[in-house]
């Protein structure tokens, strides 16, 4: 009988993690009254808090930015730290960038950098920033539990109590996400506080999550960015919103909906109480939303066409109205809305009927991109809310209406939209043969071209010329035909065939206005709800408080 033997693993620790966290804060204690820290230590606080090559989270939503804690980390000593890897899901301001040019940072993975896009494609282009990969919010998101795990995270919180609860508010955002991350993993929490309080209105992040909290010098940054004044509409963008209607929304019985923030889609929502209600879609057509909480969609709120929003963050001057609104918003006992990035981007990639988004390029057989020569933007959460998640399993009217009907095993599909006139504001095409990314993938050495909504998850392209039902197409070369017909005098609109256009209509792969019953003549500004941003506020009941940026009148 052989012998059997049990082979033991040499004593091993398995609490370094949090070992290591205990001394960085033990060393720290002096600095610290509990969890609370005073504001003039904040630059001694990360110098010792924060080791060189750790992973960071720092928090720069779309709208909420940790501006306090983003300052601060570029003002350290790169002696002490250096070499860091940052994580953030939007790189928004200077010193997001500044801390490369002075060594304090060498690797950068992140998903959006619309404000400071131009300046990203630089540094890399001079090899001072180097990009571990450009996500999807929700990519971003799930890497910090896998292989991005966080050494220190820098969040934002609107009121902290003295146990270091957070209150979050409004904008709520990503916070929670990053913050459990670090917290169940050994990580240091570091947060900024607009205000310390007794206790706060409600909890949105429990206190032992927290490590330090630090008052900040002034409230974090929050930026409007999905507000658009409707005198800024055009009467074009007017009839794309009665071709959309039309020809998508009623024509697939859309229930639920995300919209991308741009004009295009503000028309569209302030076309609903007026046109809309020509055709007779009141309770028929989008009583659910996944979005920001944008003022142009007060008319519709207010004339009784949604039933539901959740949204990602929220947005300055809509608090009274969304609290004054719980039936519609997602809203605390509090009175404040609590809002969810990561669930937002999920409920936009798995519960949606539809996405209608916009972008900067799309080439001649579909795919888009907002990343262009010389500006290196990113993608944000448009690759969750345009695709077609293969993991899908439940059914809406809307999704069986792209089922085919020859595919005894096929199933439905998400409506992917893309709208945009053919020429952009910078007078140059939309449609293109090649899209710009292919050369700045070569350029910023990324493994992949950064495409943003790839041509096989788009079902729809809309332009002032009319609606191309790509999900229709049974060829790469009807679907080119289906692109050209509807992409005005670009150079790709310019190859199409009328004889192949006509063909196209008769089959309903191509739709102009007029094959929607779409008057043209119609299509005027008069149709808005709301003629600017008074109306909005009219149409509110006083409840909608404009950034004065936005207020035009006395």
């Amino acid at each position: 009988m052989g012998k059997r033997f049990l082979l033991m693993s040499e004593e091993r620790d398995w609490a370094t993690h949090r070992e290591a966290k205990a001394s960085k804060l033990s060393a720290m204690s002096s600095l610290l009254d509990g969890k609370l820290a005073k504001t003039k230590d904040a630059k001694t606080l990360l110098e010792g808090l924060i080791a060189p090559g750790d992973k960071v989270v720092l928090e720069g939503d779309n709208q909420k930015q940790a501006s306090f804690l983003s300052k601060t980390l570029a003002s350290v000593d790169p002696e002490k730290v250096h070499d860091l890897h940052m994580i953030m899901s939007s790189i928004s301001r200077p010193e997001h960038l500044d801390i490369f040019e002075d060594g304090i940072a060498s690797k950068m993975d992140f998903s959006f950098a619309g404000p400071q896009s131009t300046r990203v494609s630089q540094m890399i282009a001079d090899g001072t920033l180097k990009v571990g990969d450009i996500h999807t919010y929700l990519e971003l998101y799930a890497r910090l539990y896998v292989d991005l795990i966080p050494n220190v995270v820098l969040v934002a919180a609107d009121k902290v109590d003295h146990d270091g609860n957070l209150y979050t508010g409004n904008n709520t955002e990503e916070t929670p996400v990053i913050v459990e991350s670090a917290a169940f993993h050994d990580g240091i929490v570091i947060v900024q506080a607009n205000e310390i309080v007794d206790k706060v209105p409600r909890v949105d992040i429990p206190g032992d999550w927290v490590d330090v909290v630090i008052p900040a010098d002034e409230p974090y940054q929050l930026e409007p960015l999905f507000t658009r004044d409707p005198q800024n509409i055009t009467e074009l963008q007017v009839l794309m919103g009665m071709m959309a209607i039309r020809g998508i929304y009623e024509k697939h019985n859309v229930q639920s909906v995300n919209h991308g923030v741009g004009f295009n889609t503000a028309a569209i929502e302030l076309l609903l109480p007026t046109y809309g209600e020509q055709l007779g879609l009141k309770g028929k057509i989008v009583p659910n939303w996944e979005v920001n909480p944008t003022p142009t969609l007060i008319p519709a709120i207010e004339s009784g066409w949604i039933q539901s929003i959740h949204s990602f963050g929220g947005e300055v001057g809509m608090e009274k109205y969304i609290a004054a609104r719980p039936d519609i918003f997602f809203v605390g006992k509090d009175g404040s809305m609590r809002s969810n990035r990561a669930f937002g981007q999920m409920a936009g990639q798995y519960a949606l009927d539809m996405f209608v988004g916009s972008t900067l390029q799309i080439d001649q057989y579909g795919n888009s991109s907002t990343v262009t020569n010389g500006r290196l933007s990113g993608f944000g959460g448009a690759p969750n809310m345009g695709s077609n998640p293969t993991g899908r399993r439940h059914s809406t009217p809307a999704w069986q209406s792209l089922r085919p009907d020859n595919d005894p095993l096929g199933k439905g599909q998400k409506l992917v939209v893309q709208m945009v006139e053919t020429f952009g504001s910078n007078k140059r095409p939309v449609f293109v043969d090649s899209l710009d990314a292919v050369k700045v993938r070569e350029e910023a050495k990324l493994a992949n071209v950064p495409i943003m909504i790839y041509s096989e998850d788009t079902t729809h392209i809309v332009t002032e010329e009319g609606i191309a039902y790509l999900y229709k197409t049974d060829s790469m070369a009807e679907r080119q035909a289906a692109i050209e017909a509807i992409a005005g005098v670009t150079p790709v609109g310019l190859r199409s065939d009328p004889a192949v256009v006509k063909d196209l209509r008769e089959r309903g792969i191509v739709a102009f206005p007029e094959d929607l019953g779409v008057n043209r003549n119609q299509a005027t500004r008069s149709l808005l709800a709301a003629q600017n941003m008074e109306d909005l506020v009219k149409w509110s009941k006083g409840l909608y408080n404009p950034p004065a940026k936005f207020r035009s009148w006395s």
